[in-house]
């Protein structure tokens, strides 16, 4: 049977035991406050922006996703609080011409769309959800399709509905501070005559080039139909990521150098940004290949044979991407070994330094400390007789010398020397 603890009695203090008590925490409180009121006030730190955006920056990195509350109807729109208002942007064009114009009310895109052969409606931010809803009653979109183009940021991911497919991408370019990935979500729907791309943000895309070819007639864009379109608009995504790379390839061919000649907290730091930002971008560029992959596959209707073709092309570029980002991956997890390893040999060469000079000093010491008992030679013939010596003194210290010379002379030679050179820099 277990045995049942008895708690232990406790004593009652007295009343002048309290009492004492009471005074003491009096004076106690009296020394805080004079303290407090004697120090000086400590000032508050500066606000910097840029911590709070590298720290934000970060945190975007670790923690990425947005959720509706459990039990939520489907096609309910949760829009992120820093959305940016939706502007809508028309481009209609077909072999004889073009035409591009902002949109103010959604219900005049109507009659442009029916007549003529391929309208691509740009709509820049997601903020507006009265302007989304409308669009998407205007295109006859799915509410399932608006719910997930609003949900930023999002997996790379493709859906077929009956007549229409939604494909969600993401693009990639450097930030202006020159350091880390900044990611935009995109999404498309893919129509018979038309196509609705969805973007976060409207003062940066990477599609300005595909809209000159469209304003100047380049290549066989206005001959071909919404098909091609998407994947003109779907290369330029993928091709965004090459800048990135080679931005990040000169990067670490700078940490390798630095690395090697000289580390530092600085250097790992980097090292360790490089693989945040590589970690990103692998987590957007590789389901964007099962993407591609699907649309080539499963797209029987809205996607042609020949367009087919230059999804292929889009496939490659997107395995080159995932190839280079491995690549640079394991050069960055290389680039951590090396930064260890130079920092053990560093160490390495302080403490041999170390130990050439305790080495020379040591027999030096023992010397010093012979000839410092201060034995009385006038006692006996054996106390010390040479500290009678006239010349004894300096004879002591040649004798340290030459111990002293000979130890360098064959540390020297078994080349302890050689990499001190590396130690002080």
């Amino acid at each position: 049977m277990a045995r049942k603890r008895k708690s232990p009695k406790r004593s009652t203090p007295s009343a002048a035991d309290k009492a004492r008590l009471t005074d003491r925490r009096s004076a106690l409180t009296l020394e805080a406050n004079q303290f407090l009121m004697e120090s000086p006030a400590v000032p508050d730190p500066p606000d910097s922006d840029t911590d709070q955006d590298e720290e934000e920056d970060e945190l975007d990195d670790i923690v990425e996703f947005n959720y509706s509350a459990p039990g939520t109807l489907p096609g309910t729109l949760n829009i992120p609080e820093d959305a940016l208002p939706t502007e809508l942007v028309l481009m209609a064009y077909g072999p004889n011409g073009f035409l591009s114009k902002p949109i103010e009310r959604v219900e005049d895109c109507r009659a442009i769309v029916r007549q003529q052969p391929v309208s691509w409606m740009d709509a820049r931010g997601l903020g507006s959800e009265g302007i989304l809803k409308q669009l998407s009653q205007v295109f006859y979109l799915h509410p399932l399709m608006l719910e997930d183009v609003v949900n930023v940021p999002h997996r790379p991911k493709i859906d077929f509905y009956d007549d229409q497919i939604l494909v969600i991408m993401q693009m990639v370019r450097s930030k202006e501070t020159g350091t880390g990935v900044a990611s935009e979500q995109v999404s498309f729907v893919l129509g018979k005559n038309f196509l609705v791309t969805f973007q976060e943000e409207p003062e940066w895309d990477s599609f300005e080039p595909v809209r000159d070819r469209i304003r100047r007639g380049l290549g066989a864009i206005r001959h071909q139909g919404p098909d091609y379109l998407a994947y003109a608009l779907l290369d330029t995504i993928v091709d965004s990521f090459f800048p990135v790379l080679e931005a990040i390839g000169e990067e670490l061919e700078a940490l390798e150098e630095e690395v090697v000649e000289n580390p530092s907290r600085e250097t790992i730091e980097n090292i360790h940004r490089m693989r945040r930002g590589l970690m990103k971008l692998r987590r957007h560029i590789w389901p964007q290949r099962n993407v591609i992959n699907s649309l080539i596959r499963d797209s029987e209707d809205l996607v042609s044979q020949e367009v087919k073709l230059y999804l292929q092309d889009v496939y490659d570029h997107i395995v080159q991407v995932v190839d280079i980002i491995e690549n640079y991956r394991e050069i960055a997890s290389s680039l951590m070994d090396v930064y260890l390893s130079s920092i053990n040999n560093r160490m390495n060469e302080v403490m041999k330094l170390l130990t050439v000079i305790s080495s020379i000093f040591i027999p030096l010491t023992f010397i010093a400390g012979v000839y410092g008992m201060n034995f009385n030679p006038s006692a006996s013939p054996f106390n010390m007789p040479e500290l009678e010596w006239y010349w004894g003194y300096l004879m002591c210290l040649g004798i340290m010398a030459v111990i002293a010379g000979l130890q360098i002379y064959f540390f020297w030679k078994r080349g302890w020397f050689d990499n001190f050179s590396t130690t002080r820099r």
